[in-house]
């Protein structure tokens, strides 16, 4: 037997040897890994005698690694087959190990190993084998470093499945583990406490007699017994951590270098815990507190430092400060109740916190804002905040503003004085900037400060962090108004001077636009509507008034003419905004300023498309729309001043169509606070002379009647953008004026509404028929009969544009030009192009884009308006143009015109009109989309490519992006029609589907009790879609087939419309819709459980099986067919399912049910529901990666030596 044993473990080296060793040939490999498995499933008893005489050291080290994986293998999967004796003999084998292997020259790989299998032991076996174990672990430490490094190495590793969540370890085992560990603390901290000061002072003594080897051995210990002691920090109670020494231990380890960033761990992990609420509040307190005392001191000390020669500080301790910083916030944003009723303490704290926000090392600063930034949130009542009366201290108010606040918070407030608030704001003021804009010689340079780091960890984006420092300037806006008010406007008004005296005032501008968005911040916390600003105080809201009224004025004065110094000063106009309502008579003052910046610019440019000028002049326009939203009523008394200036500007020619729209939306939004009569008299104003030019017959049959129309309009530069700005302002008015209706129009029928009709109601007439007969002329150019006969310049213009492109391979959008109009998608249309002779292929694609953006939205926002856009509009004239070149239209464009038309339609289409609107418009869109659909996802699925029609013309080159693009498209498409399919299926349109009983019971349908289908088409899209074969068809193929298309997110939308189809199948007597329910739909469900893309739905994937199985496995056979030709299923399987449902009410056990069986009759290859195992994976407990150039511990398993840096 020996022999025989001794047989199999060469055999079993020989054969780790070979899957490990790279020159071996690949069948070779493959056969040695096979014999390593069988090995790993056969006998038990042989895998163990093997593995065990395979990890002595007269084998080689990768092979004793590998036996160590095989014991751990047996333990975590096989440990139950062996007896209890076996088990008992096994842990005093793997014991004795652990002497051998705690040796100076075993790698350190090995002794890892060890301790992991001896770990995994006590967690397989429990209790009672870690009680036996303790006293020979605590025996064995006391004999050297390299046995105490083993034994903290076991401790490090045992209580990790607490923490770390572990599939193969159940919650009552887990809990077992936690008491047994539990019980043992004042035995194993102790010994930690005893191991870290023990081998500390000898790794000092060693290194102090020069013998280096015996320190790095002690060194070796203290870094693994941290790294055990950092394995009890996140759940040990705390006041035990600080009974045991185990806090002061670690503080003390902070002043060494070589073990700091260990130590930093346990702090990091130890600040954020949560304070108990029960009797043990005030030890959990006294622990913390001492917590607190030992970062501060270590605080006190860098920022002092710091202070007086931050030149002399080296990037480690950098390193090191952020570290303690990082505990710092945790400490603060966690646990400051606990040091809220020290006098001395909490203050203390506030200020160093203070220190490291202004500190010029961003990383610093950026952890002091998250704890400031938290700090604010917690003590501001859920409430809109109340400014604090006087402005002086936060007490005063805190019994009225602060009434949901409790003692602690206001202890916490009454510290944080005036003079914490004027520097969070002058650091934060000063920060804003960005780094790249900052120009050597500007006078209001930043100094030493870091704006920006590269290599700053968690940083994100520069927008990112700079939110977050608006944030907390709105909150301290919100608390103290007139120190921010104060601060904004000094800082303000002086760098207006300076730029005033400047040579170069373009050098200071970007602190001018910094201080913007901070000036936009405080305006809106002070003046934000929701309470009386200033808190009550009149003496406050007049002091406030007059900060604004001053800065205000000395932004009047200005003659600034240079277009990006105009630009500049609109925003600082649009940011005062929310002001000038409790400040009316300013307003006048700022339109004329406007209207004098605008006219302050040249009109006349040579070169468009690169002027700032343009770019100005448009940004000054869009003012008038911003401080019409911000003034509500107060800009009223201007409107007939804005429109005769407006009327003048036209007049001389001196204001552009694209300017007079964004002038002619500003007085809608002013419109709309004047009430309805008002928006219709404005609206009538700007219409009328649109109207005249719109509804004329010589442009339409010149441009629209055929192919060659556009073509020619494509030649007429300025008849182009003229219907390109007319169209746009269409969209302008519509969104602009009105009321929002939500939803109460959806499944609205003919019964007359209460309500006044929309001030656009009128216009549709006479806006839509022009609009889509040009629609239908753009649609028509995809058409193969007429692109052939285009000229190169207009088909060039049909494919994509550039940000379309970067859009759908996920990148950044190329630079646009100021003067450049923005689409939807992020596409542009030079503004600068209006009256020019030629447009460019660019400007033709987007032109064409601009106009399918506008069209789409105006058809989409004009049916919200209800009978009178389905009740005065020819569905024949509606149906050419969006369905007659369907056929034609690529996957973007369909895409489009489903999200921007036919979803708004559907869901504002009155039921009595279903007939007429949605069989014409669905069932071509139906039919098409249902066959392109389905060849791209067979060519994706099949052959690796989807074929879509969109990248035709894109130039070959990179065909893996245009892979990407057309599997984008693709997938878009799909997700949008599905849209379609769940708008169809939304509650508001099917008010007559009955629900479902929801207790559990199914109640038997009696078959005479069903009803026709024919009598939900009233009720219900979907009853409606059912009984029209033609809509019915390719929509139930579309439904079938996405749950086999592997994109989760399109069989989340599609998953309403099956449940629609259920809930009629089970309610109506149509057997045709039961069967398909029951058979078709029902193994389609099964079918997509099995695409791991459907793991987000399965749970109403699983409850739709049950619905169907539930409610019609009685009156259809099918469901009880298709379950039993799964592959895994037996008879008896189903009947212990069946009768398991029939034992329980709770729909929630009932779909738990169903998905034991959908696993068991598949085998367990329904990937959706597959369970997702975490290996059970020995991990470092920091979680983070550290630059740890001095940390002993930081190595691999390949045997890499370990020191003590300051030794080495």
């Amino acid at each position: 037997m020996e022999d025989s044993g001794t047989n199999t473990a060469n055999n079993v080296a020989r054969a780790i040897a070979a899957a490990l060793d790279w020159t071996s040939t690949p069948d070779a490999r493959k056969a040695a890994v096979s014999y390593l498995e069988s090995i790993k499933a056969g006998d038990v008893r042989v895998l163990a005698s093997t593995s065990f005489h395979l990890v002595r050291k007269d084998w080689s080290s990768e092979i004793r690694l590998h036996a160590f994986k095989m014991l751990q293998h047996l333990v975590r999967l096989r440990w139950e087959e062996l007896s209890p004796t076996e088990r008992r003999n096994f842990a005093n084998v793997a014991v004795d190990l652990m002497s051998e292997i705690a040796n100076p020259c075993e790698e350190w790989a090995l002794k890892s190993q060890t301790a992991a299998l001896v770990a995994e032991m006590v967690r397989r076996e429990g209790l009672d084998l870690w009680q036996e174990l303790l006293p020979s672990l605590v025996s064995l430490s006391s004999k050297g470093p390299a046995q105490a490094e083993l034994v903290s190495m076991v401790l490090r590793w045992l209580p990790e499945d607490i923490t770390v969540h572990n599939e193969d370890l159940e919650g009552d085992r887990r809990r077992l583990l936690l008491r047994g560990l539990t019980q043992s603390l004042p035995e194993v901290f102790p010994l930690l406490y005893a191991l870290l000061e023990r081998h500390f002072g000898a790794a000092l003594t060693e290194a102090g007699n020069q013998q280096l080897d015996i320190a790095k051995q002690h060194a070796a210990a203290v870094t693994a017994t941290l790294n055990a002691v950092n394995a009890y920090a996140e759940w040990a109670p705390l006041p035990d951590l600080a009974k045991y020494g185990i806090i002061h231990g670690c503080g003390f380890l902070l002043s060494s270098p070589d073990f700091r960033l260990h130590a930093c761990e346990f702090f990091k992990l130890v600040s954020p815990r949560k304070r108990p609420a029960d009797v043990s509040a005030s030890e959990f307190d006294s622990a913390m507190k001492s917590v607190f005392q030992i970062l501060m001191n270590f605080s006190r000390d860098f920022l002092h430092k710091s202070s007086s020669n931050a030149g002399f500080i080296d990037e480690s301790e950098f390193e090191f400060a952020e570290y303690i910083c990082e505990s710092m916030v945790s400490l603060g944003s966690s646990n400051l109740q606990c040091i809220a009723s020290d006098s001395t303490l909490l203050p203390l704290y506030l200020q160093q916190m203070l220190g490291f926000f202004q500190h010029f090392k961003l990383a610093l600063h950026y952890h002091a804002l998250i704890f400031w930034l938290a700090l604010m949130r917690d003590l501001m009542p859920k409430a809109k905040v109340a400014h604090s009366a006087g402005d002086s201290s936060a007490v005063n108010s805190l019994s009225t503003s602060y009434g949901q606040a409790d003692n602690e918070k206001r202890k916490i407030l009454s510290v944080v004085n005036d003079d914490i608030f004027s520097a969070i704001l002058d650091i934060s003021f000063q920060r804003m900037l960005k780094r790249e804009k900052v120009h050597p010689g500007t006078a209001f340079s930043v100094g030493a400060l870091e704006l920006w780091s590269d290599d700053f960890e968690g940083k994100g984006d520069f927008g990112q962090y700079r939110s977050r420092l608006l944030e907390l300037v709105k909150f301290v806006a919100s608390y103290k108004p007139l120190i921010a008010g104060a601060k904004v406007s000094e800082r303000t008004i002086a760098i207006i001077k300076h730029l005033s005296l400047s040579q170069m005032p373009a050098q200071d501008l970007p602190v001018m636009e910094s201080m913007q968005l901070a000036l936009e911040n405080i305006v809106n916390a002070v003046f934000d509507g929701s309470i009386e600003f200033g808190g009550g105080s009149s003496e406050v809201r007049l002091a406030l008034l007059r900060i604004f009224e001053g800065l205000l004025q000395q932004l009047l004065s200005l003659k600034w003419t240079e277009p990006a110094l105009v630009e500049v000063l609109g925003h600082y106009f649009d940011a005062l905004g929310p002001f000038l309502k409790y400040c009316p008579d300013a307003v006048g003052s700022v339109i004329n300023k406007l209207f004098e910046l605008l006219n302050s610019l040249p009109f006349v440019i040579k070169d468009p498309s690169t002027s700032s000028a343009r770019y100005a002049r448009l940004q000054i326009c869009t003012s008038f729309i911003r401080i019409a939203k911000a003034a509500d009523k107060g800009i009223l008394p201007h409107m007939k001043g804005i429109a005769d200036t407006m009327a003048y500007m036209q007049r001389e020619g001196s204001l552009l169509r694209g300017e007079h729209n964004i002038l002619g939306e500003a007085f809608l939004v002013m419109a709309s606070a004047g009430g309805i009569q008002q928006q219709q008299e404005v609206l009538a104003w700007l219409l009328e002379p649109l109207s005249q030019q719109w509804t004329q017959l010589e442009w339409q049959n010149n441009y629209l009647s055929d192919p060659q129309g556009l073509v020619r309009l494509c030649s007429e530069t300025q008849t182009m953008w003229s219907i390109f700005h007319t169209v746009t302002f269409f969209e302008k008015a519509l969104k602009r004026s009105g009321w929002r209706k939500a939803n109460s129009n959806l499944q609205n029928n003919s019964t007359s509404s209460p309500t006044p009709m929309h001030p656009m109601a009128s216009h549709l007439s006479w806006m839509l028929p022009p609009l889509l007969k040009l629609l239908r002329a753009v649609h028509s150019l995809w058409s193969p009969s007429i692109s052939q006969i285009l000229p190169g310049e207009i088909k060039a213009a049909m494919s994509m544009t550039d940000a379309e492109q970067f859009s759908l391979l996920g990148e950044g959008n190329p630079k646009i030009s100021k003067g450049a109009l923005i689409l939807s998608d992020g596409s542009h249309v030079d503004m600068g192009k209006e009256g020019y002779a030629e447009a460019s292929g660019t400007d033709i694609r987007n032109w064409l884009k601009g106009i399918r953006d506008s069209g789409y939205n105006v058809l989409g926002l004009s049916t919200t308006l209800g009978d009178s856009f389905f009740r005065g509009l020819d569905i024949h004239s509606v149906e050419l143009a969006l369905m007659e070149n369907i056929q034609s239209m690529e996957f973007r464009h369909i895409r489009q015109l489903v999200h921007s038309v036919l979803i708004l339609l559907v869901k504002y289409c009155p039921s009595d009109t279903w007939d007429v609107w949605l069989e014409k418009l669905l069932h071509p869109l139906f039919h098409y989309s249902q066959h392109a659909l389905s060849c791209s996802w067979s060519s994706l699925l099949h052959e690796g490519r989807a074929k879509v029609p969109d990248v035709c013309g894109i130039l070959a080159g990179s065909d893996l992006k245009v892979e990407v693009m057309e599997e984008k498209l693709l997938r878009d498409l799909t997700r949008e029609i599905c849209s379609l399919l769940s708008t169809i299926a939304s509650p508001l349109l099917n008010t007559g589907l009955p629900s479902l009983e929801q207790s559990g019971h199914v109640i038997r349908v009696d078959s005479s009790s069903l009803k026709d289908l024919d009598a939900f088409k009233s009720s219900s899209m979907v009853g409606f879609l059912l009984t029209h074969k033609g809509l019915a068809i390719p929509a139930l193929q579309i439904c079938l087939e996405a749950f086999t298309w592997t994109d989760g997110e399109t069989v989340t939308k599609v998953s309403p419309f099956s449940a629609a189809l259920v809930v009629l199948a089970i309610s109506t007597n149509n057997v045709e819709l039961r069967q398909f329910v029951s058979k078709d739909l029902f193994s389609a469900i099964i079918r997509g459980l099995a695409l791991e893309s459907n793991a987000f739905i399965s749970a109403d994937l699983v409850g739709l099986c049950r619905e169907i199985f539930l409610y019609l496995c009685d009156r259809d056979p099918a469901p009880r067919q298709i379950l039993l030709s799964l592959p895994c299923i037996k008879p008896h399987d189903l009947a212990a399912f069946e009768e398991a449902l029939s034992k329980t009410s709770s729909p929630k056990e009932q779909k738990q049910h169903m998905k034991s069986l959908l696993i068991l009759a598949t085998g367990n290859n329904l990937k959706a529901l597959a369970a997702q195992k975490s290996l059970n994976v020995i991990t470092n407990v920091s979680m983070r990666p550290r630059n740890l150039v001095n940390a002993p511990e930081s190595r691999s398993d390949d045997g890499e030596v370990v020191g003590l840096a300051a030794i080495l």
